[in-house]
């Protein structure tokens, strides 16, 4: 691996002369079968790819569903399960999930579970471990004022009203919340329902205009707009180029692939590669991705300035609740009421005399999160 722009003496390149000096050893009746597996066959010399060295290739992709139930029933055997737990369920809500993130996922439900002082792992233990998964694990120490929350509150309304509107042509929405997770502040997670081979333009037209969503919602109720919109504008922008450059869907430019080769050096290969695009084609693709995000934010405008009531009132639900499934929002889109108990921030306390000190909560806080009771 690497650049490969070492002299003959480069250990990559005394390296894979000996792996093939010793292969060409072996005879047709040696009986002897090599077996090797890698995680970057971009890198690979093609002297090894050879017929009579690693001449079959088998590509070990991601589990389908039927996997992942596989998957997840193997290591639930390590862990004390609930008799009605729903391994189905869980991995029709884990596309795109590995064989070691389903792993991870029963440790966290695990731990969830302990943390909870519950003697089984339930569906839902695992459903808030594929959260802690895909997204990172919630952050509620962390302190925002009050003008953040709210503008953290806007902008993730802006994706989940557009989200829900466009559906079916994009994923459902799962989960909106303000609580932060991972390095974001807020979160509007979208969970597909079935595993997914192929990218229509609709849904990808879908997927950037709600990833514009909380840029055009901050226009619109905060009248200003944040750094916060960083992440989105950098998927919005990956999937325009990749629709221009790759897929061919735009009329400007057809059915042509304009991609540069992203393949990467090893051993001095394509050290001279020369641009291929002039400057009159480079200048019609950023023209036709210009198009394609703006067209996606005046989708976007149009949608939330027709359901600027709907975005207002998710917003202050946002900020009673601090989290909603799809399913609220969509009560919210219909003018209907949100039947939920009351939050437990907002519960009251535990009445005490004046001299005692109100008894601990069951449950060690989040962030004590792995220090384990005497």
């Amino acid at each position: 691996r690497g650049t490969g722009l070492g002299g003959g003496h480069d250990e990559r390149e005394q390296t894979l002369n000996a792996i093939l000096v010793e292969m060409d050893g072996f005879d047709s009746d040696d009986r002897v079968i090599l077996i090797a597996a890698t995680n970057r066959p971009d890198v690979l010399d093609p002297a090894l790819l050879r017929p009579g060295r690693f001449d079959r290739q088998i590509v070990v992709d991601l589990p389908d569903i039927n996997g992942r139930e596989a998957i997840l029933k193997v290591h639930a055997r390590r862990v004390r399960m609930a008799p009605d737990a729903d391994l189905r369920q869980i991995a029709r809500g884990t596309a795109s999930f590995s064989g070691a993130d389903l792993a991870n996922l029963i440790n966290e439900a695990a731990i969830i579970a302990v943390m909870k002082s519950k003697e089984y792992v339930e569906t839902e233990d695992m459903e808030e471990a594929r959260d802690k998964v895909r997204w990172g694990r919630e952050k509620k120490s962390r302190a925002m004022s009050d003008e953040e929350r709210r503008t953290v509150a806007v902008h993730e309304s802006g994706h989940a009203i557009v989200g829900k509107l466009l559906e079916p042509d994009v994923d459902p929405i799962h989960k909106v919340a303000i609580i932060p997770r991972g390095m974001s502040l807020g979160a509007t997670m979208y969970l597909p329902q079935e595993d997914s081979y192929l990218m229509r333009r609709k849904k990808l037209l879908g997927t950037i205009t709600t990833a514009l969503g909380g840029r055009v919602a901050e226009e619109i109720l905060v009248g200003d707009i944040t750094s916060g919109v960083q992440n989105d504008l950098e998927a919005a922008t990956e999937i325009a180029r990749m629709m221009v450059c790759k897929w061919g869907m735009t009329k400007e430019l057809g059915p042509i692939d304009y991609s540069e080769g992203e393949e990467t050096l090893f051993l001095g290969r394509e050290i001279t590669k020369v641009r291929n695009l002039s400057s009159e084609t480079a200048r019609k693709i950023d023209n036709a991705i210009r198009n394609i995000i703006e067209s996606c934010n005046e989708k976007a405008h149009q949608l939330l300035e027709e359901h600027k009531d709907a975005l207002e009132t998710l917003t202050l639900a946002l900020l009673e609740y601090e989290v909603l499934d799809g399913h609220e929002v969509e009560l919210i889109l219909e003018g209907k009421p949100i039947e939920r108990p009351e939050p437990e921030r907002q519960k009251a306390k535990p009445e005490t005399d004046n001299n005692e000190q109100p008894a601990e909560a069951e449950g060690l806080p989040e962030f004590r999160e792995g220090i384990q009771p005497a």
